[in-house]
This record gives structure tokens, C-alpha cells and sequence, in this order.
């Protein structure tokens, strides 16, 4: 028999998705552009031409939406707020309608025993200031700062838990490096440039929402433990993860890496003060884990777009099941990184706020998330400070540059009438929710 196995007292449990991958509504009550809602409708850009115009419709249909969550029994509900929709011109005036709605929502979800977890910005920049640069430019760190604070002003009330960005490294190298997000842009040194603004925008944020007397301040990074030979898994190590994880919780960049820097983008860009701005105190980790990432040095092998920098490192995968991304199955590596997490950064608390996977057949999406589970739980027996868990996603939604046709949600979403139909896997979720423990 399975011994069981239980998770702390006081786990959260819970549920994950974006706005621009469900909300829909792309130019309802002042809405502006954002840089996917341009990336969207460029040709070539996102599969079969699909656009967030619509998606979930969630902006219509969120008391639906909520009302599905406490029946499936989700005790937290992590949503990212619509920037364009709070400042349309991406600097200016708030737009009170845009609020209006994330009101709404935050009472829904307090109605119904959800607690709100609010994400402040996954990747929907104001096309506005994309115009003038984006975050290549320091500005764009400001304007977010303001953000927080207007957005603040009205929730901070109701809503705990603050973070400020959903995986930054994303937003710099897939946006301004390999191109293969919204903005688009195919330019290694701004990538770099991105990069610091973001984390200048995150500590800003951090200062400006601890001042307004936020109750609890997180970052969310996309971390992946790179397995590999000695040069080659340290420098992407680098990339990936300590480009991030060191200025925020160590107040400085690797020095390891300040060569590739100043080799894409100089250094001006960092100026003195900065490094203390960025590792302002936070209260907590979120964690969106995937999959490893696999290297080998092979000499002459160019670099990979989205990792500038990584000349003669060969990114290969060993034969493992895949899912319907192709992303390789290794809930090993989820272990791994949570333990060396906690080694080489102690004294931060952790939270996985995203994790999961595409699958054509619900029936191995169960067997996925209690792997990972099971991963999570040996993480915490070797003293990692494992707070919770959030799956993503809540619904079947708009996935970015593959459009609709990857479906990672709990919930099935039939586009054409927007049916919501719960799933095995969420019902399967709710039951170890429910006991708080994989059995």
C-alpha cells in the first residue's frame, strides 16, 4: 500500500492563468493595446493566426469562472492584472473601469472563499511604451512602479499576496533575443537591457507596495535546474536562473556573467543604486517549474537565440516521455530545484505558482501533477521551504505563441460556446486538496 503522504499544515493550494490568455474583451471599457494584441494579429507570428481578442472570455464570465473554482474546491486563485486595461497609454491616467473589474473579481472570488493572489504584470506591456522602446527603456520601471500603486490603492484591502512580474527572463530573452514573444524583437544586447529594467521595475514596485503596506511581496521566476558537463550547464545556469535569482536575493549580478553583459549591452545600463533598489526584501518565492534544461559543450555549435552568450553549448534532451509541447517529463528535476534553491538562497520561502502540462488525453495530466506532487513533497523532507502549489492552468486558454490548439488547463474550454467542463485531472486535484495529502 502507498504510504501517504501529507503536506504541511497551512499549504496553499490552488489554481493559475493570465489575463491576456483568458480575459478576452481586448478593446472593452478603455481597454488599450498591449504588445500581444500587435505580436497576435502580426502574420506568421502566433499559430493559425489566433489572437487573445476573445479568449476565455473571462472579462464577461468571471462569476462563472469563480463559481467553478469553489466547486472544484481551489482555495487560491493567482490572476495577472491587465495593464493595459489599468493605464492604456501605458504611463498615463488610470482608467477606473479597468479597476472596476479586478474589483469585481476580488470580491467574487472573497465571496466565494477564494483568496486572490494578484500577479501585476505576465507580459502584456502597453503597445504605448513599446512604441518608445519598452523595457529596453528605463521609464518602463517607473510607469510599473505606478502601476503597483494605483493597483494597490484600490485591492490592497483585500488581496494578501503581491507579485510584481511572471518570469522576467521570458519577457527579456524570448521578447527582445529570440523573438519568439511579443515584442518580437531580435536584438541580443536589449535583451540584457530588458532584463535590468525589469528587475529595477520589481525592487520599485516591491519599495512602493511595502510602503503602501502590502502584507506579503513575491516575484515569480521560470527556473529550470540545468543538468550537464562543468562550463557549459554553469554558464546557463547563469542565464536562465541566476541572471534572476542572485541581484534579487543576493543584491548583485553574478560576476560570472558580467562579461557576457558588458559583451551584449556594456554595463551603463546598471546604474549605482540600482543593485539595492533590486533586492528590495520580498516575503516569498513563486516558482514555475517545467521541465530541466539539458547542455553539452560541443565546440563550433552557435548560439541559441534566447540564450545570448551560450557559443558551444549544445541544448539536446535524453529520451523521456513528452507532452503535447514536446517539453521532456522530469519531475526529478522539480526536486532538485526546490532543495538547491533552499541550499544556495536560504531563509526565502518558496511557492510553486505554476506547474503543469499540455496533454491531447486528460487522462495523463493526473498521473503528471501527482509525479510532480510526489517531487514537491521529497523537496519539503529535505527541509525545503515549500509554502504551495498552483497548477496551471485554471482553463484551457490562449497559450501564448502556439495559440489554443496546447491545453493545459484543469478545466476543458470548448472556444466556440465557451462551455467550461471540468476535467479528471481537476476533480483528481480536488480530492488532494482536499485531504491535503497524495495518497
Amino acid at each position: 500500500m502507498t504510504q501517504e503522504r501529507r503536506f504541511p499544515d497551512g499549504f496553499r493550494w490552488g489554481a493559475a492563468t493570465a489575463a491576456y490568455q483568458i480575459e478576452g474583451a481586448a478593446t472593452e471599457d478603455g481597454r488599450g493595446p498591449s504588445i500581444w494584441d500587435v505580436f497576435a494579429r502580426t502574420p506568421g507570428r502566433v499559430h493559425l493566426g489566433h489572437t487573445g481578442d476573445v479568449a476565455c472570455d473571462h472579462y464577461h464570465r468571471y462569476r462563472e469562472d469563480v463559481a467553478l473554482m469553489s466547486e472544484l474546491g481551489l482555495p487560491t486563485y493567482r490572476f495577472s492584472i491587465s495593464w493595459p486595461r489599468i493605464k492604456p497609454d501605458g504611463g498615463g491616467p488610470v482608467n477606473p473601469r479597468g479597476l472596476d473589474f479586478y474589483d469585481r473579481l476580488v470580491d467574487e472570488l472573497l465571496a466565494a472563499g477564494v483568496e486572490p493572489m494578484v500577479t501585476l504584470y505576465h507580459w502584456d506591456l502597453p503597445q504605448t511604451l513599446e512604441d518608445l522602446g519598452g523595457w529596453t527603456l528605463r521609464d518602463t520601471a517607473f510607469h510599473f512602479a505606478d502601476l503597483a500603486s494605483a493597483v494597490h490603492a484600490r485591492l490592497g484591502d483585500r488581496a494578501r499576496t503581491w507579485t510584481t512580474l511572471n518570469e522576467p527572463w521570458c519577457s527579456a530573452f524570448l521578447g527582445y533575443a529570440s523573438g519568439a514573444h511579443a515584442p518580437g524583437r531580435t536584438e541580443p544586447g536589449a535583451a540584457f537591457v530588458a532584463a535590468h529594467h525589469l528587475l529595477l521595475a520589481h525592487g520599485l514596485a516591491v519599495q512602493a507596495l511595502r510602503e503602501a503596506g502590502a502584507r506579503e511581496l513575491s516575484i515569480t521566476l521560470n527556473l529550470s535546474p540545468v543538468v550537464g558537463d562543468g562550463e557549459a550547464a554553469r554558464r546557463i545556469d547563469g542565464l536562465h536562473n541566476r541572471l534572476f535569482l542572485d541581484p534579487i536575493l543576493r543584491g548583485s549580478y553574478p560576476e560570472d556573467l558580467l562579461p557576457v553583459i558588458d559583451r551584449f549591452a556594456g554595463l551603463d545600463h546598471v546604474r549605482q543604486g540600482d543593485p539595492a533598489v533590486i533586492a528590495a526584501p520580498i516575503d516569498l518565492l513563486g516558482v514555475n517549474y517545467y521541465r530541466p534544461t539539458w547542455v553539452s559543450t560541443t565546440i563550433g555549435r552557435p548560439p541559441n537565440a534566447a540564450f545570448p552568450g551560450s557559443e558551444g553549448v549544445d541544448f539536446t534532451e535524453p529520451d523521456l516521455p513528452r507532452t503535447a509541447m514536446d517539453w521532456a517529463i522530469a519531475p526529478h528535476g522539480l526536486t532538485d530545484l526546490l532543495v538547491r534553491l533552499h541550499r544556495d538562497y536560504p531563509g526565502i520561502p518558496l511557492m510553486i505558482t505554476e506547474n503543469g502540462a499540455a496533454f491531447e488525453d486528460d487522462a495523463d495530466r493526473p498521473i503528471f501533477l501527482r509525479d510532480h506532487l510526489a517531487a514537491a513533497h521529497a523537496a519539503i523532507a529535505q527541509g525545503a521551504p515549500l509554502t504551495g502549489y498552483l497548477v496551471w492552468s485554471f482553463l484551457d486558454n490562449f497559450e501564448w505563441a502556439w495559440g489554443y490548439e496546447p491545453r493545459f488547463g484543469i478545466v476543458h474550454v470548448d472556444y466556440a460556446t465557451q462551455r467550461r467542463t471540468p476535467k479528471e485531472s481537476a476533480l483528481w486535484l480536488r480530492d488532494v486538496i482536499r485531504k491535503n495529502a497524495l495518497t
